[in-house]
């Protein structure tokens, strides 16, 4: 078992776990997660199956983990001892860095003071709360089982419970909002003061109920109008943009899903979750009775392995890391792999920063306000 010295002295590789619990109240009326409701019954069957695949995981001797993500569905649907066992089996298999972040995903009319108690208890020291809008009306268009007043029904209590790094989940370009009402929940929810912010626009994925409304959306001018709004507003209250959709007072950024952005080598536990972990991007199946049979082996429930080539790394590298507002530091690309980042991407580097969408400032290649709003698109270019 690594000490905590070496840890510390940087020997070992850091390490992040995700954990799926994708179980709810109710499905919004927006939502294509691998996610729906279940009784006790299935819940429990589900955590069993995912301490068995904890169980089942092969050692990770070299590993330090640095954060533990609980996201769904919605974490705290289950009950809190459950979230308790899981994180408890973790910390015995695993090896975890002294400071690690350890998050879990609620929404608002699922939490209770006993539960909040627990997961402080238990060693979680964020909560992600999924608020989306401050106003009822569009909270019910959304399909979302809660008020605002419900919202800070938890939010309170959280506080109370000695939770001091909180995310506020917002949602804009909504069916029928328009730049007043979002400036009206962006203004709500900074006067909280939670330590950060995740604002994302609203996409009507198919299959949803939404995709099968006629939907009055705001048009695209509104939509960029909204986005701008929220980097200038929150700015206002301290926060800071470090990602496309993510804001936070300084130092509280995300250190998960930073990782994401950066590369960090990560596990996926439980239905249907992802991982990049040596050298490898695997999912579970999403198929819950192949999970709960077979879960106790993980090989066997993995699905979708792909063993990343260098082009790969260097594609992975660009287009996740231009999702930070830093953007990625050159010699950084440039240590990792046998070529320079001027070798690889002369050609489109080169192009955007010729249109104003991309920009080399102080060692760091980044988007410009202009080419945030294109980065879709942009980023297509980076795959070869």
């Amino acid at each position: 078992m690594p000490t905590t010295e070496s840890a510390v002295k940087g020997i070992y590789v850091p390490l992040e776990i995700y954990v799926h619990i994708p179980f709810c109240v109710k499905k919004c009326d927006y939502c294509d997660f691998l996610s729906g409701p279940a009784d006790r019954k299935q819940q429990r069957a589900y955590v069993q199956a995912l301490l068995a695949e904890i169980n089942g995981l092969p050692s990770s001797q070299g590993y330090e983990v640095v954060s533990v993500f609980f996201g769904g569905g919605t974490p705290s649907v289950i009950e809190e001892w459950q979230i308790r066992e899981i994180l408890l089996k973790l910390k015995k298999k695993f090896y975890f860095s002294p400071d690690a972040e350890v998050t879990i995903e609620a929404n608002p009319g699922t939490l209770t003071r006993k539960k909040l108690e627990t997961y402080r208890s238990a060693g979680i020291n964020r909560l992600s709360l999924g608020l989306q809008s401050a106003d009822n009306g569009e909270l019910r268009e959304l399909g979302r089982i809660h008020t605002y007043e419900e919202f800070l029904d938890s939010y309170f209590p959280a506080r109370e419970a000695g939770f001091d790094n909180i995310n506020v989940d917002l949602m804009f370009a909504i069916p029928g909002q328009n730049c007043e009402r979002w400036e009206r929940t962006l203004r709500t929810a900074a006067e909280l003061g939670s330590e950060h912010i995740s604002a994302y626009s609203l996409i009507v994925e198919e299959g949803t109920p939404f995709a099968a409304r006629n939907l009055d959306l705001p048009d695209e001018d509104t939509e960029y109008r909204m986005y701008e709004d929220t980097a200038g507003i929150l700015e206002e209250y301290g926060y800071r943009q470090y990602e496309i959709s993510n804001y936070a007072m300084p130092g509280r950024e995300c250190r998960h899903n930073t990782g994401y952005w950066k590369r960090t080598e990560y596990l996926g536990i439980g239905l249907g979750a992802a991982s990049l972990y040596r050298n490898m991007r695997f999912s579970n199946t999403s198929d819950m009775k192949e999970y709960l049979a077979a879960a106790g082996e993980p090989e066997k429930i993995r699905k979708d392995i792909r063993h990343l080539t260098e082009k790969d790394q260097m594609e992975e590298f660009m287009f996740l890391g231009l999702r930070m507002t830093e953007g990625i530091r050159i010699e950084d690309f440039d240590s990792c792999f046998s070529k320079t980042l001027e070798e690889v991407y002369a050609e489109v580097l080169t192009k955007y920063e010729s249109l104003g969408f991309l920009e080399n400032k102080d060692g760091f290649w980044r988007f410009t306000r202009k080419g945030i709003h294109v980065s879709n698109s942009i980023l297509s270019d980076f795959l070869f």
